[in-house]
């Protein structure tokens, strides 16, 4: 096996060096592709292929990749793949010139070329362009993965994005769909009058979410910052400052581990609306997911992983006490101490630790139980107070606070609340949250005093939620992990 290998890198090394010398050829006849500063295209592939009726016999200019040659004594065909997808080109000595053709018959699968000719449709009915002009604008000096086979190691394919993208046309689809899936977020929030903002991610607190943060020096100010955690508190001081309806699509960067559906940095939205609650924000989260998935894949039905969600049908609503008595068959209505709440965690084998209350109890019997019946679009909603620092009490039931979370597939895909506009009971709960940081709690959030005094200056009532799209284009894309969807995850270095 060895000896075999061995063979293949010296077959491949010799194919590298057999690319080299056809470049410096080409440099010195000056021919030097490099030195070619652009070319005007003016049709893609399927343009061309979608409007053959309207083009056939006009001359067109296309310029890609070369993804395959064959060579057939005066005359040769080529396939070209760009932007939106490939096309046959028919290359004949006759119609480029003898010297143009002895050199496209030198040219690399993996070469970029520019084609100009006449559209046409072979005897095969296979729309083509038969090449007036074939220009080499840049000279491949890398082999592509064996066509047949593809770039299917995941490894590889993520850690070499841009191979992935030219051998699995599927792969580029996917990143299409994330970009519209962005855009379209826009088009909506801008249609109902939210303004986009942007909010730094050097921080000097990170605060708006339980997780631990990345720390750099910086070494102007000499001082210790954070990158951001979350989008939330700088974006309530504009609700503040009077800029009732904003939003920000950034990423954030979380010091935790990697899984299917974790990256330490990842792209976040989060926007805040003055004068509405977590209702109001229900009836975004749905209307939005289905203009989303409207404009994305043309239908208000999805599928993942083998599930068929319905977006058209209104999302099911549910307290999390109502869903831990539906799943687990614990009814924490009739739970009304910490210690209750541990004896009942003992009895169903769920472990915890010693700063968790009962509201922490039931957020450990929904992780439990609950979490993985939730397939179709639903809303979580009235969360204890323990586990949600931002947001505002229930006024008839100060133990839980007016806050949901969306899930679909199981996932947690959004995350609201009716925002805590208290100054005094915001600084209480910061307070609490202090004495978990110095308990251990690494994902505890610190006392941020300039948040405290925007709120003293008065934040009027606002609803506010944090989508995760990553997860969302996920969803919108059947994709399996978070790494699919994100053109260059974070990968160990190959040397570690």
């Amino acid at each position: 096996m060895a000896e075999q290998r061995n063979v293949q890198e010296q077959d491949i090394n010799q194919l590298l060096k057999v690319r080299r010398e056809k470049l410096a050829e080409l440099q010195e006849n000056g021919k030097d592709p490099f030195q070619i500063t652009r070319y005007d295209v003016t049709h893609h592939s399927t343009d061309i292929k979608d409007h053959f009726d309207e083009l056939e016999g006009n001359v067109v200019s296309v310029a890609g990749r070369m993804m395959f040659k064959r060579v057939m004594g005066k005359a040769s065909f080529c396939n070209i793949q760009d932007l939106k997808g490939n096309i046959q080109i028919y290359v004949a000595r006759d119609s480029i010139g003898e010297e143009s053709y002895k050199d496209f018959k030198k040219y690399d699968v993996g070469d970029i070329l520019g084609i100009s000719g006449e559209v046409f449709k072979t005897k095969t009915g296979e729309i083509s362009v038969h090449a007036s002009s074939v220009t080499l604008l840049s000279k491949s000096l890398q082999i592509l993965p064996e066509k047949f086979h593809g770039l299917t190691d995941t490894d590889t394919r993520y850690r070499q994005r841009y191979v992935d993208l030219i051998m699995n046309q599927d792969v580029k689809e996917t990143f299409i769909k994330r970009s519209k899936v962005i855009s379209s977020i826009r088009k909506y929030l801008d249609a109902q009058g939210f303004m986009e903002v942007e909010t730094p991610m050097l921080v000097s607190n990170a605060g708006g979410a339980a997780a631990r943060p990345f720390e750099t020096h910086f070494n102007a100010l000499n001082e210790e910052f954070k990158l951001r955690i979350s989008l939330e508190l700088y974006l309530k001081r504009l609700i503040v400052g009077g800029m009732e309806r904003v939003y920000e699509i950034g990423r954030v960067f979380r010091n935790e581990g990697l899984d299917t559906r974790h990256n330490p940095e990842f792209t976040l939205m989060e926007l805040y609306q003055a004068y509405t609650d977590y209702h109001g924000m229900m009836d975004l989260t749905e209307n939005l997911y289905r203009y989303v998935a409207k404009e994305v894949t043309g239908s208000e039905v999805i599928t993942y992983n083998g599930h068929e969600m319905d977006l058209s049908k209104p999302f099911e609503r549910i307290t999390m006490v109502d869903a831990v008595k539906k799943y687990a068959h614990v009814d924490f209505n009739e739970i009304h101490s910490t210690q209750e709440a541990r004896k009942l965690a003992d009895e169903h084998h769920i472990e915890y630790e010693d700063r968790h209350e009962k509201g922490d109890i039931l957020n450990l019997f929904f992780e439990e139980y609950v979490e993985e019946h939730l397939i179709q679009p639903v809303f979580i909603i009235d969360h204890p107070i323990e586990i949600s620092p931002l947001t505002k009490k229930k006024p008839e039931n100060p133990e839980y606070v007016e806050r949901f979370e969306f899930f679909m597939n199981g996932w947690e895909m959004a995350n609201a609340y009716s925002e805590l506009n208290d100054p005094i009971d915001q600084r209480e709960r910061f307070e609490a949250q202090e004495k978990l940081l110095a308990a251990g709690d690494e994902e505890a959030n610190h006392t941020d005093e300039d948040f405290l005094n925007a709120l003293c200056v008065g934040m009027p009532p606002t609803g506010g939620i944090g989508f995760g799209i990553d997860r969302m284009v996920m969803m919108m894309t059947d994709s399996a992990a978070i790494r699919d969807v994100l053109l260059f995850p974070t990968m160990k270095s190959i040397d570690k």
